[in-house]
């Protein structure tokens, strides 16, 4: 569809006109030379006499091409523009981060992978991760790995792909042997601090047991919860478990219930799986829709035109020019 950016140009279509009608002629002093042939040159020349002075007129012609030049210079104000057909882009309306526990005590080998072999609990968490991404459409999602201290691994993005694979290089102990979940807790909140997306929600899977935090997690999650982001957290391991194994059950439910967000008890993978299932159902996905129609711009199709047009009248004029000359009579003198 052809429509115009501005369309009110088109009030200065009669402008010429108006200076024509209204405005005085050009005036120009020249000397005078009275010859008894002057309704011979008048004739020559094409001129129009009037009383005290003379004004040259001007072929159709050349009206048409002032007035054509005219209406395309103003079309060409009015920035045409042809809008294409609408596209339509789905922008996320959620922001989701991942607090991944890689502290010392995710070595431990409670959990029993799809074989029914035991493994430890970062590589279960890996493993249910890797599901749990690949469903995340609609989702900005960002990781986080703490042990000693918390670490941006993924800053929030659509490339779930790329989440995925850096994922699946963590290991345990890479990000040193002790736990600050409260830490991790409130770098999360920093990354939240640049989103603009309506809902922020984080899940923490760890083992809960804070070991080296300045920032208790309890403060962290009242923080957290002041500035609109729900966590959830999910207790990774055996609630059985002593010493740096230990399962803090107790702090990770409160972290829940103070942000509204939700409690839950990984005891081995298949709940894991299951956990992010009862996710999906509290933390429902929303896509906003976003619609645009793009614009090419087309104000130098009548500038082309005009420049063509006005190249053309010239062409024209000099060639009748060098024609009129060479019609008049040459008066030829004779030697005496």
């Amino acid at each position: 569809m052809l429509t115009f950016e501005y369309p009110w140009v088109a009030l200065l279509l009669p402008l010429p006109w108006l200076v024509y009608r209204l405005a005085p002629p050009f005036a120009v002093a020249r000397p005078g030379l009275r010859v008894p042939f002057f309704d011979a040159l008048v004739s020559l020349t094409g001129a129009v006499p009037r009383s005290g002075g003379v004004v040259a007129s001007r072929p159709w012609w050349c009206m048409g091409v002032l007035v054509a030049g005219w209406l395309l210079i103003l079309a060409a104000l009015a920035r045409p523009q042809l809008i294409e057909a609408p596209l339509h882009q789905d922008q996320p309306t959620r922001d989701l981060l991942l607090l991944v526990d890689l502290s010392g005590s995710m070595d431990a080998r409670d959990f029993r992978d799809t074989e029914g072999k035991p493994t430890d609990r970062l590589t279960a968490v890996k493993a249910v991760l890797d599901d749990f991404l690949a469903q995340r459409q609609g989702d900005r999602v960002g990781v986080v790995v703490f042990g000693d201290a918390p670490f941006v691994l993924v800053p929030f993005t659509t490339d779930l792909a790329l989440c995925r694979e850096l994922v699946r290089e963590t290991a345990v102990g890479m990000a040193g042997p002790r736990t600050v979940l409260g830490e991790a807790i409130g770098l999360g909140i920093t990354l939240f601090d640049r989103s603009s997306a309506r809902a922020r929600t984080v899940i923490a899977l760890t083992d809960g047991n804070d070991t080296a935090s300045r920032v208790p997690p309890a403060e962290a999650a009242q923080v957290a919860r002041d500035k609109g982001i729900v966590v959830h957290t999910v207790a990774i391991g055996d609630p059985g478990a002593v010493g740096e194994e230990k399962l803090d059950e107790a702090a990770l439910r409160d972290i829940a219930t103070a942000t509204g967000g939700g409690f839950y008890r990984a005891l081995d993978r298949d709940e894991l799986a299951g956990i992010y299932r009862r996710l999906d159902a509290v933390e429902t996905r929303r896509i906003e829709t976003v619609s645009f129609r793009p614009r090419i711009d087309l104000f130098w199709v009548p500038l082309a035109l005009g420049l063509l047009l006005s190249m053309g009248a010239e062409a024209v004029a000099l060639a009748l020019s060098s024609r009129r000359a060479a019609t008049l009579p040459v008066r030829s003198g004779s030697a005496a």
